[in-house]
């Protein structure tokens, strides 16, 4: 796992969503986004891309948004863990969100670190 990452947790980030809820995935059209997800301008991830982060707690289609980092997905046969990204006092236990980010972790061998 990134170490920096889970130092992360608890820190507050700015995520600029490129695929909003609702939307549909680039390569799998059949892949419907339930929540919003994006990326951290400027916080490179080990694929040489911006880092990714799953949105909770937001219920319509944004464009970008600032709260506070509740857990990392690590994924243990992708290069690139996932952030989860929530409003500043909203909680989610790791069941929820697993359930929440199930749509696209199913594809991998993913755990939620908090």
């Amino acid at each position: 796992m990134n170490e920096g990452l889970r130092k992360l947790i608890g820190s507050e980030v700015t995520v600029t969503i490129d695929r909003p809820r609702g939307s549909h995935h680039p390569q799998y059209e059949d892949m419907v986004y339930p929540v919003n997800y994006g990326y951290i301008e400027g916080m490179m991830a080990p694929d040489g891309e911006e880092q990714d982060a799953y949105i909770l707690g937001q219920d319509v289609p944004l464009s970008s948004f600032t709260g506070i980092v509740a857990a990392v997905i690590e994924r243990k046969d992708d290069m690139e863990d996932k952030l989860v990204v929530v409003p500043e006092g909203m909680t989610f236990s790791k069941e929820q969100i697993e359930a929440l980010t199930e749509f696209q972790e199913k594809f991998f061998d993913s755990r939620v670190i908090m």
